[in-house]
């Protein structure tokens, strides 16, 4: 008495002919010479022409092709504008159908991600870096102090999070958020090597070349101090025109600060990018009311980043230089 899949040739034989002779099932399995069991999956695997159950569907194969079409072509409508663009073209389906088919279909509705627009020139400035560096080592990484600021807002827009309340709750300050039309806002400098990150520091005024000096004196200063001790390393910072001043060049040279080239609009390659993410997702259901309260949760939360996560972060970079010479100098999902 074998399985289903145990049958033979001649057993399906002898089973599809006395089914179609009328036979029941108990004879056919005594005349196969296999289980009962076995003749009732193996004819109904055979089973064709059997109506489906459940309502028609509302709509066609091309009716589908159109929608999907629609939604690759405009990614960033609506819902709601693309079902009033699907039913222009003839389709006769809710709103809610356009929702299910899209979401059968694969599309989710994300936030989308935010890449630098480069111009001819600059992807192959990057290119050219990208394969000059492409034979760096960790160790080599590892001594290149990566630079960056970092915008902070009281109120994220609509990256912040949802509220799970019931019926007649939405004007309880429980679960309301506040929003102010100009929400407080600070900028940040901070720095970080593979040995973790180093002081923050508060920018109270725009960024010329005689602030951004400052910053450097009394901050990453300290921070190679507490990253790097005696060790030589390797400073990074991109092409703003306060990095880039011819002042800021002498700084750097009266100090002996070795500062690292890099291709203009390229946020993508700097790892601490990634850490400002970190930073700001771990932030995301704090609720400061002022510019004061918002500062001490962006200490509070940059303290808690570790040596580990800039060590991978810094590991990432040979990868990061690969993506880059793999996308001819485009931008690239890091």
């Amino acid at each position: 008495m074998g399985k289903t899949s145990d049958l033979t040739a001649v057993q399906k034989t002898i089973i599809d002919t006395l089914h179609k002779e009328g036979k029941t099932q108990k004879v056919i399995a005594k005349e196969a010479g296999c289980s009962q069991s076995s003749v009732s999956k193996h004819i109904n695997r055979q089973a064709k022409g059997r109506k489906k159950c459940g309502r028609k569907k509302c709509t066609s194969s091309r009716d589908n092709r159109t929608l999907q079409r629609i939604v690759t072509t405009n990614p960033f409508k609506n819902v709601g504008e693309i079902h009033k663009e699907w039913t222009a073209a003839g389709v006769s389906a809710s709103r809610t159908t356009t929702r299910r088919l899209m979401k059968d279909m694969g599309f989710r509705c994300r936030i989308p991600c935010v890449k630098p627009l480069l111009n001819k020139k600059q992807r192959k400035k990057r290119l050219a870096w990208a394969k000059d560096k492409k034979d760096w080592t960790d160790a080599e990484w590892s001594k290149v102090m990566f630079s960056d600021e970092s915008k902070f807002c009281i109120s994220f827009g609509n990256q912040g999070p949802r509220v799970w309340r019931k019926s007649g709750e939405a004007q309880n300050p429980r679960c309301m958020r506040s929003s102010v039309k100009f929400p407080p806002s600070v900028m940040v400098w901070g720095a970080m090597s593979s040995a973790g990150v180093g002081p923050l520091c508060f920018l109270r005024s725009r960024v010329n070349a005689a602030v951004y000096q400052e910053v450097l004196e009394h901050f990453m200063l300290p921070a190679a101090d507490q990253l790097y001790g005696d060790a030589d390393f390797t400073f990074q910072q991109d092409l703003a025109p306060a990095h880039s001043a011819k002042t800021t060049s002498t700084w750097f040279k009266d100090h002996g600060i070795p500062v690292l080239d890099w291709p203009a609009n390229s946020p993508d390659i700097n790892p601490i990018e990634n850490l400002w993410g970190i930073v700001k997702r771990r932030m995301q259901y704090a609720r400061p009311n002022n510019a004061e309260e918002l500062k001490t949760t962006i200490r509070a939360t940059w303290a808690l980043i570790t040596p580990e996560q800039c060590h991978r972060l810094i590991e990432s970079m040979p990868r990061r230089i690969t993506a880059v010479i793999e996308a001819k100098g485009a931008p690239t999902k890091y």
